[in-house]
C-alpha cells in the first residue's frame, strides 16, 4: 500500500478530480427529469457542465431517481462540456442558463468585460495538490524551485493552481520548469521525467488504486483554500429570473445534502446514472471526495453554497499578480450571496 504524507496533518482525505477531462468534448445535452411527469408550470434550467455525466456529480444524475429539481418545480437538463471554459461558452452563446465553472474561468471571462455573477459556491474547498516522491524530498512548495512538474496542460487547473501556490511561496513560473504531460501524467512522474505533478483529485485516487509507491502530497488548499467550481449566470438573468434561480438553488442544495447523507445510496445511483459508473467501490470513494469539498470552509451542511468571499478575492489578486488577469476584480461586485438558500 502507498505511504502518503501530505503538507498539513489536517487534511485527513485526499482530494480527487479531472481525469476524464480531455475526454469531455462531443456529446450531446442530457435531460434530467424528475421522478413524475413534467409540470406545465415547470421552470426549465439548461446547466453548462465542464464534464460528461461522471460518477462525482451523482447528486445531479439522480434526478430522475430523487425529484430534488422537480420538488422545487424546475425541470433540468444538463449540457455536457470540456472544462470550465466551455461552460462559460456555452453560457455566453445563450446554450445554457447556469453554467458550472470555475473561478479561473470566472475570472477571465469577467477580465474581458462579460457580465458575469456568480450564485452559489460548487467546491469551497481547493482539490488541486502537486505530487512527488518521497525519495525527491519535496515536501513544500519552496522545495519546488528548480524542479520539472508535469501538468495536464497549459490551459488546464492543475496549471493555474500550480501557479498560485508557487505564487504563496514567493516563486514564478520561471523559477520552475513546467512539462505538458497529458491526462494520465503520474506515468512521468514514476519514470522519472518529472520530479512533480500537478494533479487533481479525482486522477490522484485513480493514480493511487494503480499503485504509485511512496509519495508526497502536497494541497493546493493549504496555501490558498480557493474554490474549485461554482454556477455562473449572467448578470441580466440573475435580475429577470431570480425565484426561477432560487429554485434551482434549492434543488442543488438539496441534492447536495443528500449525497453527503447517504454516499452509499449515491454510489449504486452512479452505477445506473454515470458513465463512469461500473466499479461502485470507485464511485463511493470519488463521492465521498466530493462531499468533502462541498463543505464552506465555515458552517457544514447547514450552510452549503456559501461562499468565502476573502479567499474568492485573495484568488482574483493572486490571478491578477500572475498576469492571467489584467483587470482588478473586487469579487463583491461579482457574487450575489442574496439567492442562497435560506439567505
Amino acid at each position: 500500500m502507498a505511504h502518503i504524507t501530505s503538507s498539513s496533518s489536517s487534511s485527513s482525505f485526499l482530494v480527487s478530480r479531472r481525469h476524464l477531462l480531455g475526454a469531455c468534448a462531443g456529446i450531446a445535452s442530457l435531460t434530467v427529469a424528475g421522478t413524475g411527469a413534467a409540470s406545465p408550470t415547470q421552470n426549465k434550467i439548461r446547466l453548462a457542465g465542464w464534464s460528461k455525466p461522471i460518477s462525482e456529480i451523482t447528486n445531479i444524475l439522480a434526478e430522475p431517481d430523487k425529484g430534488f429539481f422537480q420538488a422545487h418545480g424546475i425541470a433540468l437538463t444538463y449540457l455536457p462540456g470540456a472544462g470550465g471554459g466551455d461552460a462559460i461558452r456555452n453560457l455566453l452563446s445563450g446554450q445554457a442558463d447556469v453554467a458550472f465553472t470555475d473561478p479561473g474561468s470566472f475570472f477571465m471571462a469577467l477580465d474581458k468585460g462579460e457580465k458575469l455573477v456568480a450564485i452559489y459556491d460548487i467546491y469551497p474547498q481547493n482539490v488541486f495538490n502537486v505530487v512527488s516522491l518521497q525519495s525527491a524530498g519535496i515536501r513544500k512548495p519552496a522545495d519546488l524551485k528548480g524542479k520539472k512538474i508535469g501538468v495536464y496542460s497549459l490551459a488546464s487547473g492543475t496549471r493555474q493552481n500550480l501557479l498560485v501556490m508557487l505564487h504563496q511561496a514567493g516563486l514564478k513560473e520561471s523559477d520552475v520548469t513546467i512539462v505538458v504531460t497529458g491526462l494520465l501524467n503520474f506515468a512521468p512522474l514514476m519514470q522519472g521525467q518529472v520530479d512533480a505533478t500537478a494533479a487533481t483529485d479525482t486522477g490522484l485516487a485513480v493514480g493511487l488504486r494503480k499503485g504509485m509507491g511512496d509519495i508526497h502530497v502536497i494541497q493546493v488548499r493549504d496555501h490558498l483554500n480557493i474554490s474549485s467550481d461554482m454556477f455562473v449566470v449572467r448578470e441580466e438573468w440573475r435580475h429577470q429570473k431570480r425565484d426561477v434561480l432560487k429554485a434551482f438553488l434549492k434543488g442543488y442544495r438539496d441534492s447536495a445534502a443528500w449525497m453527503i447523507a447517504h454516499p452509499d445510496e449515491a454510489a449504486t445511483l452512479a452505477g445506473k446514472r454515470a458513465i463512469d459508473g461500473t466499479q461502485r467501490d470507485v464511485n463511493l470513494e470519488i463521492i465521498k471526495l466530493r462531499n468533502a469539498a462541498s463543505l464552506p470552509t465555515a458552517g457544514g451542511v447547514a450552510r452549503l453554497g456559501n461562499f468565502d468571499l476573502a479567499a474568492l478575492q485573495k484568488g482574483a489578486d493572486t490571478y491578477r499578480a500572475l498576469g492571467m488577469i489584467q483587470r482588478a476584480i473586487q469579487v463583491t461586485d461579482v457574487v450575489d450571496t442574496s439567492l442562497l438558500p435560506g439567505a
